[in-house]
C-alpha cells in the first residue's frame, strides 16, 4: 500500500528477518526525525544525511541482536553518537565554536570522561542512570536540558520553546547538570579524579 507507513514492530521484523527494505522503511519512519537531531550538531546538511546512512548501517548491525523498545529514540541515538563523534573530528583542532562545542563543554561538568569509565558496561549503567535521574526532574526542566543535551538547541530556541527567558534557561541547565553530577556520585559513576 503506497503512502503507508510501517509500524515499529512490522520494521523490527525486517530486521530480525533479515529483509532489505528494513532501511528503507526506517528512513521512511524516521529519517526526518534523525536527520534533524544530525542537523543541530553540524549544521551541515550533507555530513547530516551521511550521519543518518550510518545511523541507518549502525541499525542493521544491532538489530539483532538488540530489539528497541522504540525505534526512533533508538535511530535518533545512533545518529547523535555519530554526529557528535563527526563533529568531533571536524572540530579537532578548534574546540570552542559552535553550539555543539558548548554543549559538549558543558556536559564535560557532570559527565565522566572516556577515562573516567570503566568500559562499556559502565557506560550502560551511566546511561540508565542518567534516564531515571531525567525522571526526578519536573517535566518543563528535563525537557530544557534534554533539548540543550540532546538536540544541542541554542538557549534562545530553548527559551522561546518553553516561554521562559534566556537567563531562567541557562540557570535551569546550570542547577540541571549539577544535580547530574551529584546523583552520579551517588550512583557511584564519577570516579575522584
Amino acid at each position: 500500500m503506497k503512502g503507508h507507513t510501517m509500524k515499529d514492530e512490522e520494521i523490527i521484523a525486517l530486521y530480525f528477518g533479515r529483509d532489505a527494505r528494513a532501511a528503507a522503511e526506517t528512513k521512511a519512519s524516521c529519517g526526518a526525525y534523525c536527520f534533524t537531531v544530525a542537523n543541530n550538531i553540524l549544521h551541515s546538511a550533507e555530513d547530516a544525511e551521511e550521519c543518518v546512512n550510518d545511523a541507518l548501517l549502525a541499525a542493521w548491525d544491532s538489530i539483532p541482536p538488540t530489539r528497541p523498545g522504540n525505534l526512533r529514540l533508538y535511530l535518533a541515538k545512533l545518529t547523535r553518537n555519530i554526529a557528535v563523534n563527526r563533529y568531533n573530528t571536524l572540530h579537532a583542532e578548534k574546540r570552542g565554536g559552535g553550539e555543539t562545542a558548548l554543549v559538549l563543554d558543558e556536559l564535560s561538568e557532570c559527565i565522566p570522561s572516556e577515562n573516567s569509565v570503566i568500559g562499556e558496561i559502565d557506560a550502560k549503567q551511566l546511561s540508565r542512570a542518567v534516564n531515571a535521574f531525567l525522571h526526578t526532574l519536573s517535566r518543563r526542566d528535563a525537557g530544557v536540558f534534554i533539548r540543550r543535551c540532546f538536540y544541542a538547541e541554542p538557549i534562545a530556541e530553548i527559551a522561546k520553546r518553553f516561554r521562559i527567558s534566556e537567563n531562567n534557561a541557562s540557570v535551569i541547565l546550570s542547577r540541571t547538570r549539577q544535580k547530574l553530577r551529584s546523583y552520579l556520585e551517588k550512583e557511584g559513576l564519577l570516579n575522584e579524579e
